[in-house]
């Protein structure tokens, strides 16, 4: 299996050094040369198998030989042996034929947990076979920087740096990755949003000076292995409520694309998905682009659901690279393009997107509602990134396929929203019950490039 970037200059690599890589060299994004198929009866034979066994069929072919069978296999299990819930990724229905998919039972109570936790241990047994060393540095909206700090915690082989955007996210986020003492891991408080700190990560990834001195590596949803581990969650979850024997819909709260992005990958690899539904909050630049208006960025407005507080959806590069019949140099000029502002679409592009992917939006005080009104019906208590997947998913024409809306985080993660919501401050679970006593260690940067860089020089070890 090779990966090839989706800007057409960078070289192939194997799983292992795309996965080390992060980043391809032309500022592209690795993806798989090709889309490995699976038959309908390999589909049928995951129902009622554990996940670790369906991981294991989904990922196997992209991994190549990388790691024997035997390898993978220890690492998938020692991936989500912490996981709260047996079957790692459970459905709860919500209304005749809606579903809720709960991802939030991993150690940080969100859905990045499916691939950071994969990722860590990804990671050690690459480098530790290599006997090398990487910088991980992360941008991130709230949930990947704490499941990355989470799951690289401790480890020989790495130091991390996560940058998130000052006062723009939950307390819950923010102390997941301010409170841990290890000191491989570091949390950075950077001035400005999201897209400024992804910004930087790129800025950083782009300078092969300071990138090869510091052997810098990503978790961010650049990562193939990201999306990758994401891809499994489709197919437990479907064969759940009948694929592939009938098709399934998926809505999905998103912000950077990459979560959607994965359903569209188990789509290709032959799982039988109907729609795929985005679903924005009021940073709604996804929805307006599938809706033809072009990808053109405004202003971020901060939000009850803070980790889709976005403009740049670094996924979203991936999707075009399919729908431009996968021209590198088309999708160069298209980023090009982005930072002078954004582009449109051409209309055969178009024309494929939205033959995979509908779209909706969702207001603060449609948000607040949802919460409001699942509590009501269904006795299911939402985070508000998981109400805006059902409202949007709730606006959907009515169909007799089923819909399974991906519910991303825990509300005790959210908990000053939610409780304006429903009038129920969600507890955390009780492993995290003292995470408001614990001390925090946080460093305070600018949103200068200089200085993040002689920050991370001056505390990586050697």
């Amino acid at each position: 299996m090779k990966y090839i970037s989706t800007r057409g200059q960078a070289p192939e690599l194997t799983f292992e050094d795309a996965m080390l890589t992060g980043l391809a060299r032309d500022g592209g994004l690795y993806v798989p040369e090709t889309i490995p198929q699976l038959s309908t009866d390999d589909i049928k034979a995951m129902a009622g198998k554990p996940y670790e066994e369906i991981a294991f069929q989904v990922m196997r072919p992209f991994v190549g030989d990388t790691f024997s069978d035997d390898d993978f296999k220890g690492i998938i299990e020692r991936a989500y042996k912490g996981f709260g819930h047996a079957a790692r990724a459970p459905l709860v229905q919500l209304d005749h034929g809606h579903y809720l998919l709960e991802l939030f039972h991993g150690p940080t109570l969100a859905f990045k947990d499916f691939a950071m936790q994969l990722i860590g241990q990804l990671f050690q047994t690459a480098l530790s076979r290599r006997n090398e060393r990487v910088t991980i540095v992360g941008a991130t909206s709230g949930d990947t920087g704490s499941a990355a700090i989470e799951a690289f915690r401790g480890l020989d082989n790495v130091d991390v740096f996560i940058m998130y955007p000052h006062g723009r996210i939950s307390e819950v986020q923010r102390r997941q990755m301010t409170t841990p003492s290890e000191s491989n891991v570091h949390a950075l408080a950077m001035d400005g949003d999201f897209d400024d700190c992804q910004a930087r990560l790129k800025d950083m990834f782009n300078d092969f000076e300071f990138r090869d001195g510091v052997r810098l590596a990503g978790v961010n949803s650049i990562n193939w292995a990201r999306v990758l581990a994401q891809v499994v969650y489709y197919f437990s979850s479907a064969v759940s409520v009948g694929a592939p024997d009938r098709k399934v819909s998926f809505t999905v709260p998103t912000g950077n694309f990459g979560d959607i992005f994965a359903g569209y990958i188990a789509k290709r690899m032959g799982l039988p998905i109907d729609r795929l539904v985005v679903a924005t909050n009021q940073n709604d630049i996804l929805h307006r682009c599938l809706s033809g208006q072009g990808y053109h960025k405004g202003e971020t407005s901060p939000s009850i659901s803070p980790s889709m507080d976005i403009q740049v959806s670094s996924n979203f590069e991936r999707a075009l690279f399919d729908a431009y019949d996968r021209d590198g140099n088309a999708v160069s000029q298209l980023m090009d393009e982005l930072k002078q502002g954004g582009f449109d679409v051409s209309q055969g592009a178009m024309e494929v997107l939205q033959s995979h992917f509908d779209s909706g939006r969702a207001s603060e005080e449609e948000t607040s509602s949802t919460i409001t009104e699942t509590l009501k019906t269904s006795g299911e208590l939402l985070c508000p990134h998981s109400a805006i997947g059902v409202k949007v998913a709730n606006d959907q024409p009515a169909s007799e396929t089923p819909m399974i809306t991906l519910a991303t985080a825990h509300p005790a993660k959210f908990p000053d929203a939610v409780e304006a919501a429903s009038g129920i401050r969600p507890p955390l679970p009780a492993r995290m019950a003292d995470l408001y006593e614990r001390d925090e260690r946080v460093t305070r940067i600018a949103n200068n490039l200089d200085a993040l860089k002689d920050h991370i020089k001056g505390n990586i070890r050697q």
